[in-house]
């Protein structure tokens, strides 16, 4: 099975397999998403596209990207939008408290 990209001057990042090949719409991948969420048995409460961009975005936060370059990223128009990713992880200070002492990276 060929999995490269088709070469049309299309930028959209999902795309139909089959012809034609037009992008996604977002209930699509988001359909996807749900689907191999549940399939691979991460339980999440909203499972979906969303969830995966929430997950890059904490990502991106927590490996000390600047917000203004994570919001660029993902499109935020408010610079509010990303910095409510930088909530307090309170189940990670919690570990941290209740750990055995092990120096933190």
């Amino acid at each position: 099975m060929d999995v490269t990209r088709p070469a049309i001057a299309d930028r959209h990042l999902f795309l139909r397999h089959l012809a034609p090949q037009r992008p996604l719409t977002h209930a699509a991948v988001s359909s996807v998403a749900s689907h191999y969420l549940h399939k691979a048995g991460i339980p999440v409460r909203r499972a979906g596209s969303h969830t995966l961009r929430h997950t890059c975005v904490q990502r991106l936060v927590d490996a000390g990207f600047p917000l203004k370059t994570i919001g660029d990223y993902v499109g935020h128009r408010s610079a509010s939008s990303t910095e409510i990713y930088t909530k307090v992880a309170l189940e990670t200070l919690r570990d941290i408290a209740l750990g055995d002492g092990e120096a933190l990276p």
